[in-house]
């Protein structure tokens, strides 16, 4: 297994709820799990993190926090030092605002999902505008649930992002997939989750995002896990 010099805290934040924060946080905490060593957090009140360890049961491939104060995050590279990753699912809405910048302070990095939607866009400007870039924090935005039926969708959100809005954003994204959209409830990690015609898309799209999130801090690493 390879370790960082030090323990990488990544946020999962966007002010737009629905965007598929939680989903992200935790299948993205498993496919990491295959090479690291990863902790997920839970600062959004809702508890939607805790609520998806639950189903999953004692099946997590990764250790698990459950629901802590924004406050405590602080202390959290003191206290991680045998992890590789910290993954903190956060709260969306405005009115969540002073808890994300808490969170804000205290992270390394922080993932933006955006859904291929209008009224995404705004929220998604503004979450990076007024939090991220104000503290000079890393970010990237992942674009979520693109629909593959849909052939223009993705490159015109691409272009959006790239040219229109200026943001930074990851060059894989996430499709649209049944599949995906079900394992929630169903408790089932991508780590444990059999390759068919229902699960290959949404495997595969999970796995680039993960190489392409530890390349962020460590270009060495690319392709070996």
């Amino acid at each position: 297994m390879t370790e960082f010099s030090r323990t990488h805290i990544v946020a999962i934040a966007n002010q737009k709820g629905g965007v598929g924060k939680t989903t992200l946080t935790t299948q993205l905490a498993a496919v990491l799990s295959r090479r690291f060593r990863v902790l997920v957090v839970d600062v959004n009140p809702q508890r939607s993190t805790v609520w998806w360890a639950e189903n999953a049961r004692d099946r997590l491939p990764f250790d698990f926090a459950g629901y802590q104060s924004p406050a405590a995050l602080a202390q959290l590279p003191e206290l991680t030092a045998e992890c590789d990753f910290v993954l903190v699912d956060t709260p969306g809405g405005v009115e969540a605002t002073p808890l994300l910048e808490t969170v804000l302070d205290a992270v390394d990095y922080v993932m933006v999902p955006m859904t291929p939607e209008r009224l995404a866009v705004e929220p998604t400007a503004r979450t990076v505008s007024r939090l991220i870039e104000p503290r000079r924090v890393r970010y990237g935005v992942l674009l979520n649930r693109i629909d593959p039926s849909i052939p223009t969708q993705l490159r015109t959100f691409q272009e959006l992002l790239d040219t229109t809005l200026g943001l930074a954003r990851f060059e894989a994204h996430l499709r649209k997939y049944q599949a995906y959209a079900e394992a929630p409830v169903l408790g089932q990690l991508v780590t444990a989750t059999p390759p068919t015609g229902r699960t290959a898309g949404y495997i595969a799209d999970l796995t680039r995002v993960g190489y392409e999130l530890s390349d962020q801090f460590s270009p060495a690493l690319a392709g070996v896990w």
